[in-house]
C-alpha cells in the first residue's frame, strides 16, 4: 500500500472519529420498572425515553357523561392487553371533554396487567419506527400516546405515522397500538380551496377526488374512531357535582354551587369537562 493511500485512509478515519459524536445515537431502553408511563424527549438531538415520575391518578369513575366513549375504549384496550386483535384509536371532538383523560384512566385500569404508555410529541413521530423496534419482544403491552394531534401539509411526522399505522413493510408489532387525540377529525386542515380544485382553470386539480382522499387517508388508518361532543348544561352540572364531591364537599354545598358553576362556564365560553374541573378546584379551595 502506497504512503499516499495510507495517509488518505488515516485522514478519513480521523474525520469519521470527529463526526461520530454528531451522528444520532441509537434509542436506548429505559428502566422499564421505573414507571407505567414514559415520555419520548429529544435531548441534544438524541431521542430518549424518560420515565414519568408522577403519573396521573385519574380513574375511569372520575369521568362522567362519556359512558359510551369509555365503554368502547375500555373494550378495545381489554382486547389488546389480553393479546387479542385490537385497533389503533383516534379520539376526536370538542375540547375539554375528556379525550386525553380517558386514555390516562385506561392506563391506570390496566397497568397491573402489563399495560404501559409512551407519550410521543408530534415532532418526534419521525422516530416512531425506532421506538417500535425498541419495544418489540417486550412482555408489556404499549400504547403510543399522541396528544392533540394535527398536521400541516408535507410534515415528515405525518408520513411516518401514516406508514406505521398501515402500509409500511415494517409494521408495528402486536404489542403496540397508537392512541391519538385531536380536535380535527381528519388531522389535516381542510380548506375551501380543496372544493375549488376541480375547476377547469389553468391551475385546477385534474383528479380532485384524489386530493380529498389524501386529506383523510391518515385518519382512516385508525381502526376505531371515538367522537366526543359538547356537554349540555345538565351534563356540565353533573360533572361539576362529581368533582366537588371528589374534593370532599357535601350535597348541600354542591347544590349551592350550581349558579356559580354556570356563571364560571359563561365567563369561560365553554361547558366542557375541563372547565367543570377547574371550577370545582377553585370552589373547593375557597371553601377550605
Amino acid at each position: 500500500m502506497s504512503a499516499a493511500l495510507e495517509s488518505l485512509i488515516a485522514r478519513a478515519e480521523a474525520l469519521l472519529d470527529r463526526l461520530q459524536p454528531l451522528l444520532p445515537a441509537p434509542l436506548t431502553p429505559p428502566d422499564w420498572a421505573a414507571s407505567r408511563a414514559f415520555r419520548a424527549r429529544r435531548r441534544q438531538g438524541r431521542l430518549l425515553l424518560e420515565p414519568v415520575r408522577q403519573v396521573s391518578r385519574i380513574r375511569l369513575q372520575d369521568l362522567q357523561e362519556v359512558d359510551a366513549q369509555k365503554e368502547r375504549l375500555l373494550r378495545n384496550t381489554a382486547q389488546f392487553v389480553a393479546g387479542r386483535p385490537a385497533n389503533n384509536v383516534l379520539l376526536t371532538g370538542a375540547k375539554g371533554t375528556g379525550k386525553s383523560s380517558l386514555i390516562k384512566a385506561v392506563l391506570n385500569e390496566f397497568a397491573d396487567r402489563g399495560l404501559r404508555l409512551i407519550e410521543v410529541d408530534k415532532a418526534d413521530l419521525v422516530d416512531l419506527p425506532d421506538l417500535i423496534e425498541l419495544v418489540a419482544g417486550r412482555p408489556e403491552r404499549f400504547v403510543v400516546f399522541c396528544d392533540d394531534l394535527s398536521f400541516d401539509e408535507g410534515e415528515a411526522s405525518y408520513k411516518a405515522l401514516k406508514s406505521v399505522l398501515d402500509g409500511s413493510v415494517a409494521a408495528a408489532g402486536d404489542n403496540v397500538v397508537v392512541y391519538a387525540t385531536s380536535n380535527r377529525r381528519h388531522l389535516l386542515p381542510e380548506k375551501m380551496v380543496d372544493n375549488l380544485a376541480g375547476t377547469h382553470g389553468e391551475h385546477g386539480e385534474i383528479h380532485p377526488g384524489e386530493a380529498v382522499e389524501e386529506k383523510i387517508s391518515l385518519s382512516e388508518r385508525f381502526g376505531l374512531w371515538i367522537s366526543f361532543y359538547p356537554f349540555s348544561q345538565n351534563e356540565y352540572l353533573a360533572i361539576v357535582g362529581q368533582w366537588l364531591r371528589h374534593f370532599g364537599l357535601d350535597d348541600g354545598a354542591v347544590e349551592a354551587a350550581r349558579q356559580d358553576a354556570l356563571i364560571w362556564a359563561l365567563e369561560r365560553g365553554s361547558r366542557s369537562g375541563r372547565v367543570a374541573y377547574q371550577f370545582a378546584r377553585d370552589c373547593a379551595g375557597r371553601m377550605e
